[in-house]
């Protein structure tokens, strides 16, 4: 049950949403301040904030500087009943997912509170470090692939021009877009991201462009969308294959004209934004198959940027391996000094099909497996090994790639039915699954996030 932690000074506010939210199957935990928040996130994990900006002790705006700091993946919600454009921008740009202005509907608080719990999700399987772990956005990398990267984005940064970047997934393609806005003349004003895959399509359009009050059912407030917000900032549409062809239209009149209305809006917003674009998929098949729009596509792929898989630069592997394991040092509060040669050398052999974020996770479990300072073979995961030995097997002269992307994919099938069974015979209980399984419950909350299995999806 992903639980939710609503922050506000009003007793009947705090009663109303936790009301609305549980009859929503949430878990439900109150503060009435933010210093009381920041206790109540330490009993355990939460999958977002919703808290009121005025405040005593510690106000919302306080809270976000501290939840940015200590805990960067959560989403946080605004709720406030002085909603203008200035303070949602603020509120953004301190780190907030989303805001709202009281009085709100049923039907809004329960679609930001989907969106805010999905992008949660999205985001704790991203490869994400603050700007102050080390140079360069914190893109950790000094190969020859990586070194063009960090050529091209020392190229566009100063521009205005839009950036399309590609790359499988979890090679650190919301990095490069935060790279490309830090060092730009824009680096002051707002990055408004959007995950275009976390939106429902129903709620895309006000989503973007914003409503007017009345412009449709729970429509209580007029409302900026995210394009107004950027103005003068840039704008990161993540995942932008999955924007819905009617909306693609919309989207590159902004492009081109820069200028929108709102849902149920007569006046035209003209807004100075540079757009960032990112996507794992093949937007030329996309084009082909005609679920991509043609201009939209070359309006976007003015200058384009390709994140380099990891198995095209192995050579940074040893040290991401060493930055994972000071972080997790450091975040965990173990005392893993590094690994056997022999456990390096599989990392070198891997294809990692998950890429950065496959690394991160992998580390982690290892050092939490770890019984000395060094992590060794015994704590890499069977897993892994077989995958290595199917590598192994279709590598050599008789071995063709299809053959070991068929073994690979019925490897997935056979686990994906697994965890199936496991939670259905639970009743959809993770954490009991997950020790029946031999597995941590993140790294079963990952694997049904690989295979589609969440809640609601």
């Amino acid at each position: 049950m992903d639980k939710i932690l609503i922050v506000d000074d009003e007793l009947n506010m705090r009663l109303v949403l936790e009301a609305m939210l549980k009859k929503e199957g949430y878990g439900v935990a109150t503060a009435s301040d933010g210093l009381e928040a920041l206790q109540m996130l330490k009993s355990g994990p939460f999958a977002a904030v919703i808290t009121d900006l005025k405040m005593p002790r510690m106000d919302g705006m306080a809270l976000l500087d501290r939840l940015g700091g200590e805990y960067p993946d959560l989403p946080v919600i605004i709720i406030t009943a002085h909603g203008t454009v200035a303070t949602a921008v603020e509120a953004l740009k301190k780190g907030a997912l989303d805001y709202i202005t009281k009085p709100f509907e049923l039907d809004e608080i329960k679609n930001i509170v989907a969106k805010a719990v999905k992008t949660g999700n999205l985001k704790k399987n991203e490869f994400l470090m603050t700007p102050e772990d080390i140079e360069r956005a914190g893109i950790i990398g000094d190969s020859r692939a990586m070194q063009e990267m960090f050529d091209a984005i020392k190229r566009v940064a100063p521009t205005t021009t839009t950036v399309l970047i590609t790359g499988e997934t979890g090679t650190g393609k919301e990095l490069v877009a935060e790279a490309i806005h830090r060092n730009s003349p824009r680096k002051n004003n707002p990055l408004i991201k959007i995950n275009c895959a976390a939106i429902a399509e129903s709620l895309m359009e006000s989503e973007l462009f914003g409503h007017e009050k009345g412009s449709f059912t729970g429509a209580a407030i007029t409302k900026p969308g995210k394009f107004e917000l950027a103005h003068k900032g840039t704008m990161f549409l993540d995942e932008v294959a999955e924007i819905p062809r009617e909306m693609q239209v919309k989207l590159l009149r902004v492009l081109q004209e820069q200028e929108f209305e709102r849902i149920g809006g007569l006046k035209t917003i003209k807004v100075d934004v540079r757009f960032i674009a990112a996507t794992n998929k093949n937007l030329t098949q996309s084009v082909a198959e005609g679920s991509f729009r043609e201009d939209l596509f070359y309006r976007l792929n003015v200058f384009p940027i390709n994140v380099p898989p990891l198995r095209e630069r192995t050579e940074d592997i040893s040290v991401l391996a060493d930055y994972f394991i000071q972080k997790f040092n450091q975040k965990l509060g173990l005392a893993v000094t590094g690994m056997d040669r022999a456990v390096m050398d599989m990392l070198l052999e891997s294809r990692w099909p998950g890429n950065i974020r496959e690394l991160e996770n992998l580390i982690e479990r290892m050092m939490l497996m770890a019984s000395t300072s060094v992590i060794t073979p015994a704590e890499v995961p069977q897993e892994f090994k077989d995958e290595l030995e199917i590598n192994s097997l279709t590598s050599g002269e008789f071995g063709e790639r299809p053959l070991k992307d068929f073994m690979r994919a019925h490897i997935e099938e056979v686990e994906k039915q697994m965890i199936i069974k496991y939670l259905e015979d639970l009743d959809g209980n993770v954490t009991k699954a997950a020790k029946q399984m031999g597995l941590s419950r993140k790294g079963l909350q990952l694997k049904m996030i690989k295979y589609n299995l969440r809640k609601g999806s």
